[in-house]
């Protein structure tokens, strides 16, 4: 893919473009490739360094599981979010909700570049808090709320991100998401 479609990318999106050098910003789109990723693929499963994750459309899910097959949703990425987190080994899983594109940087690209441009660092680190902010609300939810009250959050939250009052999420997906389901085993 051309350089100059990642530097529009990313010129939109970065609040630190058009504060790094040009060879910075020429490195960094060197080092990007666009991805499309199958719904239900798993994109990180923390066993390796995915790279600087930026959505360009639908949506991707981050979760942990158990040993036991449990799964909980740390949060989710829409449009135009960044992840950080699959840049580094971290055992979090990453799926695609739908078919989702997204461009990725290279980690050690994306780390060069951090490494000469505070704006990069202070970029990532606000993403980092801002993500960090959403899986302590998801640890208040499970440790502190009920059920049926974390339900009516989710449910009144997915209708403010959709902008409709029908949620198109089975049983199963809307559990997965609040950290209440369980893989189940025949025979068991």
């Amino acid at each position: 893919m051309p350089e100059i479609v990642f530097e529009n990318i990313y010129k939109e999106n970065f609040t630190f473009w058009e504060k790094i050098s040009d060879a910075d910003r020429e490195y960094i789109c060197q080092n990007s490739y666009m991805l499309t990723y199958p719904k239900g693929r798993n994109i990180h499963n923390g066993k390796e360094c995915s790279g600087v994750i930026f959505v360009r459309s639908k949506n991707l899910r981050l979760y942990m599981m158990s040993e036991e097959g449990k799964e909980i949703t740390l949060y989710r990425l829409h449009r135009g979010d960044l992840c950080m987190l699959s840049a580094i080994t971290f055992d979090i899983f990453i799926d695609a909700e739908e078919d989702s594109q997204c461009c990725v940087v290279s980690g050690p690209a994306f780390a060069a570049v951090s490494q000469r441009n505070p704006d990069i660092r202070i970029f990532a680190l606000e993403t980092a808090v801002s993500r960090f902010s959403d899986v302590m609300w998801v640890i208040q939810q499970v440790l502190f709320m009920s059920m049926d009250k974390r339900l009516a959050i989710f449910l009144s939250d997915e209708s403010a991100r959709t902008g409709s009052d029908t949620i198109a999420l089975t049983h199963g997906q809307i559990a997965r998401y609040m950290g209440s389901a369980v893989k189940w085993y025949p025979g068991c």
